[in-house]
């Protein structure tokens, strides 16, 4: 028993670890950190020693992350929002009306003047170009086609057999002279697509179509506008 509680030596007393602080050093290694290594004051910073492997976080290292641009926030330069009617004052959607209005003018005017920017896609194309020009270069029989129509719907509802009978010749001769000038009509666009476009790649049954709908149409209602007159070359 007096064995197990028998003090401890002067010499083991002195050779004991050294006390840790709460943060890990020893009360050594904190009077190093304060002196320094060549004897400075206190105040000299020491880096920490970190555990083989530590990745400094970016606060450590100085770096700001970048924030996120709120969707909310618009950012300089941006296309605004469009907003629904009801949240427009009167004079925004007067405004609005007004540039739909000057829209619209400009379409429509590029239309009738063969702007290629405003024009749809059945108009497009330099072989659609040439066939307008060789419709509006001619008289056409198609041109007469609606006003024909009309006098034999007029004559064909009368009760009068001569006037009936009047009226289907009528028709009938209309449409014979419609087709022969349609033929005659394909036949010369068929001709100049192949000498000016040889390696045009449109069909010609569509640019055909084409031709006789522009033919059948007023020469005032076209669009786009005849660029040629009566009688001048293609």
């Amino acid at each position: 028993m007096p064995q197990l509680f028998r003090r401890r030596s002067s010499g083991l007393a002195e050779a004991a670890p050294e006390a840790e602080t709460p943060a890990g050093e020893t009360t050594q290694g904190q009077a190093a950190a304060q002196t320094g290594p060549a004897g400075e004051g206190v105040g000299a910073q020491v880096p920490p020693k970190r555990p083989k492997g530590y990745t400094p976080s970016k606060k450590e290292l100085g770096v700001v992350t970048p924030k996120r641009p709120s969707p909310h926030v618009r950012r300089p330069g941006a296309t605004p929002v469009p907003r629904s009617r009801k949240q427009m004052t009167k004079e925004e959607r007067r405004e609005l009306r007004e540039q739909r209005r000057a829209r619209r003018r400009e379409i429509t005017e590029g239309m009738r003047q063969g702007d290629p920017r405003y024009l749809p896609a059945r108009d497009q194309g330099p072989e659609r170009a040439l066939t307008r020009d060789v419709v509006d270069s001619r008289r056409n029989v198609g041109s007469w086609f609606f006003a024909g129509a009309l006098v034999v719907l007029f004559l064909s509802s009368t009760a009068l057999p001569g006037l009936v009978l009047l009226g289907n010749l009528m028709f009938l001769l209309l449409m014979v002279t419609l087709t022969v000038d349609s033929v005659l009509l394909c036949r010369k666009i068929k001709r100049l697509v192949r000498q000016r476009h040889p390696n045009s790649d449109v069909k010609l049954g569509s640019l055909y179509l084409y031709a006789v709908m522009r033919a059948v149409t007023f020469r005032r209602m076209r669009i786009p506008l005849p660029r040629k007159k009566i009688g001048d070359p293609v």
